[in-house]
């Protein structure tokens, strides 16, 4: 998203909160595709990302008029977002990162899909190990392509507790497809 963008959606938000109620479509539209990846990440299930969709949206639509535009909207969005799934995955118990979410591959020949698929494996069986705390932000920094800011200011993590979460996930992940790469290699 550019700073024009951000512009136009501070405009919208401000529109909104006069009284153009209507315009809030256009803001589910920018964003709903992203919450509802979100929700996929951590609810694993299309009827429950839905729903979490929906509630996030909700949520926003109505605490708009405390949008102060000190953050990108993007961003406060994100942060209302993220403590919706965090307060039903606490009553869940459990965190499913977005990175396990099957994504399909047009005009792939069978065999790269093969080994896409063999890689893919590999990574979400390393990242079911990762700590919660890691899987996030790393969900937040690489599928969500967030600044280390940006996650703060969503997770509530400080960016240098960020830093490290990402740097510790990444030494992890190697370490771990390394261990598999050698198990697989032996069979």
């Amino acid at each position: 998203m550019t700073q024009g963008d951000d512009a136009d959606e501070q405009l919208l938000v401000g529109r909104i909160v006069s009284g153009q109620k209507e315009l809030f479509g256009y803001l589910v539209s920018r964003h709903e595709q992203a919450v509802f990846s979100m929700g996929m990440g951590f609810f694993r299930n299309r009827d429950d990302a839905s729903d979490f969709t929906q509630d996030v949206f909700l949520k926003v639509y109505q605490n708009l008029p405390r949008f102060e535009g000190r953050s990108r909207f993007s961003t406060w969005l994100y942060k209302i977002a993220y403590n919706t799934a965090v307060n039903g995955i606490n009553r869940r118990k459990e965190y499913l990162s977005l990175a396990e979410e099957e994504r399909e591959a047009q005009g792939e020949t069978p065999e790269s899909a093969l080994i896409r698929k063999a890689a893919r494996e590999s990574v979400l069986e390393a990242l079911k190990d990762l700590p919660e705390r890691y899987r996030i932000c790393v969900d937040l920094f690489f599928f969500y392509d967030r600044s280390y800011q940006e996650i703060e200011g969503i997770t509530g993590f400080p960016v240098n507790t960020i830093k490290s979460h990402v740097f510790r996930a990444k030494k992890l992940l190697r370490e771990k497809l390394k261990e598999i790469g050698n198990i697989e290699g032996k069979g």
